[in-house]
C-alpha cells in the first residue's frame, strides 16, 4: 500500500478517487474546502472525473444524485451548516433506490473556528435513517470513504462520512490501496424508486424502515466499532466516538486500571455492544466530539440503573472542542499541572479586512451614503465582508445565514422601516441571495442591495465564483430590477465620495435598487499575478 502524507480532507478525497468516483461536487466552506481543492489539484494525475464547485450545497447534492441515477459514483462535500442548505434533497434521497454509490462528506466545526454554530451532522444522518461513518484518523478517513461507496450500492442509500476540524485539517501518513475502475453508465431500472409521489414515497419509506435492521447488523459487526471488556473492573466503562478515541488514548496509560471500552465509528449506534458494555459496568463515560449524540441515545437503550456521564451532566464541556486535557476529569485523573507563569495580557488583535481590500472602500462609501439617516438598517451575510461589523467600519448589523441579508432587508422594508440596505458578496448572492431578490422585486420592496463583487469566494481560500463578474449585472437585470436602478461602482479610495452619492441616490429611490461594487480581492489578484508570471 503506497503511503502518502495527507490532511484528513485530502485522505477522504483520495479514498473517493480510489473508489472510482466519476464526479464530485461541493460548495466551499471551512473545514471541508480542501476536499474539492485536492480533487481538482490531482485530477491531471489520477484520472478523468468531474470535480466542480457549485452555486450552493443543494445544487451540489442534486447533481451528485443525478450521477447516481445513471449508475456512476459521486461524492458531494460541504461543511456542517451547508447541510442545512442541502437538507431537502439529502433527507429525501434516503428514500430513493440509490444506484451508483452516493457519499456525502460533511465537516463539522466544534469550537466554531469559522462557523455560526457547532451543529452535529450525526443528527441529520439519524434523522434520514441512513448509515454514518465517523473516522478517528486520516487513515480511517481514506478506508471508510472507500467502504462508504460499497455500502451505498449494497444498501441503496446515501452514506454520510462525518469529519471534524482536527481530523480535516491535520496531517498523517495514510496507506492507500489499488484504484477501482469507474462504474459504466447504466441508468437505474427502478423507475418507482426515483419518484417521490406520495403513493410511491409511502412504499419507499416503509422499505427504508424495514432496512434499519440490516444497517444495525452492519454496525454491530463493523471492525470500526470495537468492544473490549474488563470484567475485573466494574466502576465505569468508556464509550468513545470518532475523534474522542484519540483524547481517551492519550490518557489511558495514566489510568490505574484499563476500563471496558467501546469505540463507535459507525452508526446507527451498535445497541448490542452498548448493552454488553452496560452489563459489565456500573457507570458509562461518553467522550464524543460535537453534541451529546451517543450520550442522549443511551438513555433510550439502557436500563435506568446504569449511570451515564458526559456532556449532559456537565462532566465534559458542552461547547467547544474536546482535548486530551479536558477529558481527564471524567476519567478520574487529576488535571495536568504546567509551569506557573505570571499572567500576560496580550494586545487585542481582532480580525480585520486585508490592507487594500475593496470592501474597505465599499464600506466607507456606504457609511457616507447613510450619513444623516437615523435610525437605519444594514443587513449582511457571511464572508470576508462580515468583518465590516467591527471597527473601524461598523457598517453592518446582522449575520444569520447565507443569503439572509436580502430576505431580512425585504421583511424590514415591508414592515415600514427605511432606509434598509442589504450587503452580500458575489458568491453568496449566487448561493442563496437570488431568490430573496426575486421576492423583493415581486413585491416592490423599498430597499437597496449592495453586492460586493470581488470575483472570488475569499473567506474560504479564494475559490472561483461560479459565474464571472461580467454576468452578474445581466442576472440582476433578468430578475426584473429596473435597469436605471442597477449601478456599477469601482470601490477605490479616490472614488469614495462619488460612490457614496450613487449609493445615496439608490437608497432614496422608492423601490428595489442594486449597486454592484466590482473590484478583485487583493489576495486572489496577487496569486493570479504570481501564476501568470510563472512564479
Amino acid at each position: 500500500m503506497p503511503e502518502m502524507v495527507l490532511l484528513g480532507d485530502e485522505a477522504l478525497a483520495m479514498g473517493a478517487i480510489d473508489a472510482g468516483i466519476s464526479a464530485a461536487y461541493a460548495y466551499p466552506g471551512t473545514p471541508s474546502s480542501e476536499i474539492m481543492e485536492y480533487l481538482q489539484a490531482v485530477r491531471p494525475k489520477y484520472g478523468d472525473y468531474v470535480a466542480e464547485w457549485c452555486s450552493n450545497e443543494k445544487t451540489a447534492y442534486e447533481e451528485a444524485v443525478g450521477v447516481s441515477l445513471v449508475g456512476r459514483r459521486a461524492l458531494v462535500s460541504m461543511k456542517h451548516v451547508g447541510l442545512n442548505v442541502a437538507a431537502d434533497p439529502f433527507i429525501n434521497s434516503a428514500l430513493l433506490a440509490i444506484h451508483g454509490g452516493l457519499v456525502l462528506a460533511v465537516a463539522d466545526d466544534p469550537g466554531m473556528h469559522s462557523s455560526q454554530n457547532e451543529q452535529d451532522s450525526r443528527f441529520y444522518a439519524d434523522f434520514a435513517r441512513i448509515i454514518c461513518l465517523e473516522p478517528r484518523s486520516q487513515a480511517e478517513a481514506y478506508t471508510m470513504t472507500r467502504e462508504a461507496f460499497d455500502l451505498s450500492e449494497a444498501f441503496h442509500i446515501p452514506v454520510m462520512i462525518r469529519l471534524t476540524t482536527r481530523i480535516a485539517h491535520s496531517r498523517a501518513v495514510v496507506g492507500t490501496g489499488q484504484r477501482r475502475a469507474q462504474n459504466p453508465v447504466n441508468k437505474s431500472a427502478e423507475k418507482a424508486g426515483w419518484m417521490l409521489l406520495p403513493a410511491t414515497a409511502r412504499k419507499l419509506w416503509a422499505e427504508l424502515l424495514s432496512a434499519q435492521g440490516r444497517f444495525l447488523e452492519y454496525a454491530e459487526d463493523s471492525p470500526y466499532n470495537t468492544l473490549e471488556l474488563n470484567r475485573d473492573f466494574r466502576d465505569f466503562g468508556v464509550i468513545t466516538a470518532g475523534l474522542g478515541w484519540n483524547y481517551y488514548m492519550e490518557n489511558i496509560d495514566e489510568l490505574p486500571v484499563k476500563p471496558s471500552h467501546l469505540h463507535i465509528s459507525v452508526y446507527p449506534i451498535p445497541v448490542g455492544k452498548v448493552r454488553r458494555l452496560a452489563e459489565a459496568v456500573e457507570r458509562i463515560v461518553v467522550i464524543e466530539e460535537g453534541f451529546s449524540f451517543v450520550e442522549r441515545a443511551l438513555r433510550g437503550i439502557l436500563p435506568t440503573g446504569v449511570g451515564i456521564s458526559g456532556k449532559e451532566d456537565g462532566a465534559l464541556p458542552r461547547t467547544g472542542e474536546l482535548t486530551p486535557d479536558n477529558v481527564r476529569g471524567i476519567l478520574g485523573l487529576e488535571p495536568k499541572r504546567g509551569i506557573e507563569l505570571a499572567p500576560v495580557q496580550p494586545p487585542a488583535r481582532p480580525p480585520q479586512l486585508c490592507a487594500g481590500c475593496p470592501h474597505r472602500d465599499s464600506y466607507d462609501a456606504l457609511n457616507q451614503a447613510l450619513a444623516g439617516f437615523e435610525p437605519r438598517l444594514v443587513t449582511s451575510d457571511i464572508g470576508c465582508y462580515t468583518l465590516g461589523y467591527l471597527p473601524p467600519h461598523q457598517a453592518i448589523e446582522t449575520c444569520l445565514c447565507m443569503g439572509a441579508s436580502v430576505g431580512m432587508a425585504k421583511g424590514a422594508a415591508q414592515a415600514g422601516f427605511h432606509p434598509v440596505v442589504a450587503v452580500i458578496g458575489d458568491s453568496t448572492f449566487l448561493h442563496s441571495g437570488i431568490t430573496g431578490l426575486v421576492d423583493a422585486v415581486a413585491s416592490g420592496a423599498n430597499m437597496t442591495l449592495l453586492i460586493l463583487d470581488n470575483s472570488t469566494t475569499a473567506m474560504t481560500g479564494g475559490q472561483p465564483t461560479i459565474l464571472t463578474s461580467s454576468r452578474l449585472e445581466q442576472l440582476v437585470r433578468g430578475l426584473g430590477v429596473e435597469p436605471d436602478h442597477i449601478k456599477l461602482i469601482v470601490p477605490l479610495r479616490k472614488a469614495t465620495e462619488e460612490n457614496a452619492r450613487i449609493i445615496r441616490r439608490e437608497i432614496e429611490y422608492d423601490g428595489v435598487s442594486v449597486v454592484i461594487a466590482l473590484r478583485d480581492c487583493i489576495q486572489t489578484l496577487k496569486q493570479r499575478k504570481k501564476k501568470e508570471a510563472g512564479e
